[in-house]
């Protein structure tokens, strides 16, 4: 069966109009299905109205079609705040994190002549037009050069970079004015965090820097692979890099228990290495941005457009809260915590305990006497539990540093990845290796 593809709009106003159509007919649904319980004798409520499942497919649909600031915009208030979003939106954001649909093959032969040129094809031995990775900035087509080398093709969806800011005022304005949202979660940081996030992936001249860099950091580690940037084959919306065998990891949750282990280790001691040697770290831990190469033994690592530098100081801070869950060293997190910036001046005495424990329940594989079980522990929802504690405390819900809230995502992600493989790990053992990022 032929994939199904739309058409991305490209200038801002095709995509206002998208958004503005959008919001009639989900106004439009409201005023039929109030009429409807309002005939049949129901309770009406404007949340339940706007919580359809009908708006809130039309929400994720057009969004979703949208691609780059919807997406990304959804994806930091899921990881900002996370459970404490009411399981409506967690719906909606999670359609929006679903593979998004492909250019029509027009509008992808299109973008490659304004990108290399009419003659774009004698680069190529062979080029397919069905791409095999989507994501919310661009899509991944294989190529083969005249000279028998294997590409992947990153490919920008159009309109993307242009129309950030307006892209994330309007996702912002619909999320605002369903209601969904905690009053004491900041939207005004989120929202100028996706621009300034966004505009950082829609640069793959950047992206191609950031594999250079993180290719040269991980050298001594045989056991990852980063993919080599083809500058020759770049331009501003297409970015070309060599391609890497590997199967997915889920592909491997069923594999001998050893093996499994092994990756977990290794995504867990690759965090350890971008925090503590190279102040950098890939802050999407997607499953989709792993592969595993079986036969070089060697975990690939994928997307690097959502990388951020991590100041030494903040690295310093974050080696402290690890080593004071080791040690179970209440003083030390304290301070790791105020060195992180993760408390305001005038904290309660109250949430800042719960923020604490949270801190100690979020350290416990550290302080394992053995190996630990991700695949049998329940920590991810004793963390959700006790985060969800935090939400009813009206007024004090306190929004960390940016780069606090990615950092935070990356290792969730990568103990929710743990756990999908069934792994145990010695998290000690593998911070033991690492010291305290000198600050001076």
């Amino acid at each position: 069966m032929a994939e199904k593809s739309k058409k991305v709009p490209s200038s801002r106003v095709s995509r206002l109009a998208h958004l503005g159509g959008l919001a009639g007919k989900v106004a439009s649904n409201v005023v039929l299905g109030g009429a409807k319980q309002v005939l049949s004798g129901k309770p009406v409520t404007r949340k339940g109205l706007l919580l359809q499942p009908k708006n809130i497919h039309a929400v994720a649909d057009k969004l979703a079609h949208l691609r780059g600031a919807a997406m990304k915009l959804g994806q930091l208030l899921s990881m900002d705040a996370g459970d404490l979003l009411p399981p409506e939106l967690s719906s909606l954001l999670e359609k929006l994190r679903a593979d998004a649909q492909p250019m029509p093959h027009k509008q992808l032969i299109a973008l490659l002549e304004d990108n290399w040129g009419p003659n774009w094809l004698d680069k190529f031995s062979h080029i397919e037009l069905r791409s095999f990775a989507r994501a919310s900035i661009g899509q991944v087509h294989e190529a083969t050069t005249e000279s028998g080398k294997k590409l992947a093709l990153k490919i920008q969806y159009p309109g993307v970079a242009n129309s950030i800011d307006s892209d994330v005022d309007n996702v912002a304005m619909l999320i605002k004015l369903s209601g969904l949202m905690p009053k004491q979660v900041a939207l005004e940081p989120l929202m100028h965090e996706a621009k300034k996030q966004l505009l950082v992936e829609t640069n793959y001249q950047a992206e191609g820097q950031r594999l250079i860099e993180f290719a040269d950091g991980l050298s001594q580690y045989p056991q990852f692979k980063v993919p080599q940037f083809l500058p020759e084959y770049s331009t501003d919306n297409i970015l070309a890099m060599e391609y890497v065998n590997g199967q997915p990891l889920d592909d491997f949750a069923g594999s001998n228990f050893e093996l499994r282990c092994n990756i977990a280790s290794d995504l867990i001691l690759l965090f350890f290495i971008e925090m503590f040697e190279l102040q950098a770290i890939q802050s999407d831990p997607n499953l989709a941005n792993y592969l595993f190469d079986e036969q070089q033994q060697q975990l690939v690592l994928l997307d690097f457009g959502a990388s951020r530098s991590i100041q030494k100081s903040l690295a310093s801070g974050y080696w402290k809260l690890l080593k004071a869950g080791v040690d179970n060293n209440r003083a030390l997190m304290v301070k790791a915590v105020q060195q992180i910036g993760y408390f305001g001046e005038e904290i309660d005495e109250a949430y800042q305990e719960v923020v604490l424990e949270l801190f100690f329940m979020a350290t416990e594989p550290l302080r394992a006497p053995q190996p630990y079980d991700f695949g049998t522990s329940d920590i991810a929802m004793r963390i959700r539990d006790k985060g969800m504690s935090l939400s009813t405390r009206e007024g004090e819900w306190h929004t960390p540093p940016v780069d606090a809230l990615f950092i935070h995502r990356k290792l969730a992600g990568l103990y929710l990845i743990a756990a999908r493989l069934g792994a145990k790990v010695n998290v000690a053992d593998l911070f033991a290796r690492f010291e305290e990022p000198s600050i001076q």
